[in-house]
């Protein structure tokens, strides 16, 4: 079954409507909430702390933890069962590996940062948004960053390359492939590319390039997310 015209009107490489802001957890060093379609993402940073056990620290640089949870009530379709799960440490291991080439934390050795990402609510692309989320977080706690990290899914629905796949394009009879795409846009540098499914080259390479362009997009939301707040903070 081939898939000719998206679900809901977008051009291929057109994302669905997105939201950023940061400074939104009173408490965190620094805070973001990221919102692409339904799906929203709210990211907390914690640190630096001292890391135990020590076995665990780095003597010449701080380390980076991340932990991905969708919340009971956020799915579209059955309860998410809370704590973790399988999923949840995957994504956690690939939002971490995701953001870790963005970020120096030499000047805090044997210390962990810690991200919290909260999924609140879900329509596809979650690991994309908390990705996202937390990188505009490490930002917001004035972490040292190489650039923002970017994140969003190409995919190929019925054999059509597109960029931000949704809920109902992931469920496509025709069959679909979802590709998480992370980047940091300055120098064009990936820090994450997955594959689910098979899929021919030349789709993959179309896909790909949708999601690159899209992260773009992204990459604008986010500095005028930040830009907003500290202009804020200036006029007080």
């Amino acid at each position: 079954m081939k898939y000719t015209e998206r679900f809901d009107g977008r051009k291929p490489e057109e994302l669905r409507e997105m939201d950023a802001k940061v400074g939104v957890v009173k408490n965190a060093v620094g805070s973001a909430m990221f919102k692409i379609g339904k799906t929203v993402a709210i990211a907390a940073v914690y640190g630096p702390k001292d890391l135990f056990p020590k076995h665990l620290q780095n003597p010449k640089k701080g380390v980076l933890r991340c932990n991905y949870n969708m919340v009971a009530f956020s799915g579209a379709g059955d309860r998410v069962r809370p704590g973790p799960s399988r999923r949840s440490k995957e994504i956690s291991m690939v939002t971490k590996n995701a953001l870790e080439p963005a970020l120096d934390l030499s000047p805090f050795p044997k210390t962990v940062v810690d991200v919290f990402v909260e999924l609140i609510q879900t329509d596809a692309g979650t690991r994309c948004a908390g990705i996202c989320a937390a990188s505009l977080a490490l930002a917001d706690a004035g972490f040292k960053m190489k650039d923002l990290v970017c994140a969003v899914s190409g995919g190929v629905v019925g054999g059509m390359p597109v960029a931000d796949v949704d809920y109902a394009e992931e469920s496509f009879e025709g069959g679909s492939v979802d590709i998480p795409v992370a980047m940091m846009p300055r120098n064009g540098e990936i820090t994450l590319l997955q594959l689910d499914g098979e899929v021919s080259k030349e789709d993959l390479l179309k896909a790909v390039d949708l999601a690159k362009k899209g992260c773009q997009d992204i990459y604008e939301l986010q500095r005028k997310a930040l830009r907003e707040k500290y202009a804020k903070e200036e006029t007080k």
